[in-house]
């Protein structure tokens, strides 16, 4: 399977990131898992991925992308304006990533933490991989 997001399930942010991508793909092309799921782990382990690692990932094509690259890489096959910011995978990964970064560390206290992992609607749980 290709096109997989793994996120950080209790991050607010994380989650709506997620509800935000899902509406931007009506052909259903990405599939999500927690970083914290057994899947998720199988997944970081598998692409020799840090599993401390404070991004969300993106698996596609035998790759993982982290950070900002995969932000980017999930932003080019969304419907919409949205693969427009593609155009910023030219700004140097340094610099992207420290933008990243900085929301990364922040998230929890701008967003908020939930206390478990979301659990998705009936009409699109077969996008979650368990």
């Amino acid at each position: 399977m290709k096109n997989i997001i793994l996120f950080d399930g209790v991050c607010n942010f994380c989650s709506q990131s997620v509800q935000f991508i899902i509406k931007r793909d009506p052909n259903g092309i990405f599939h999500f898992a927690s970083l914290q799921s057994d899947i998720g782990k199988e997944l970081l382990k598998q692409y020799g991925v840090d599993e401390n690692i404070d991004s969300f990932v993106y698996v596609s094509e035998g790759k993982a992308y982290v950070k900002s690259s995969a932000a980017l890489q999930v932003c080019r096959r969304l419907h919409g304006f949205w693969k427009w910011l593609y155009i910023f995978y030219f700004v140097p990964a340094p610099i992207r990533n420290s933008m990243y970064d900085f929301l990364a560390k922040n998230r929890y206290k701008w967003f908020g933490k939930m206390e478990s992992c979301m659990i998705p609607s009936p009409e699109i749980r077969s996008r979650f991989l368990d």
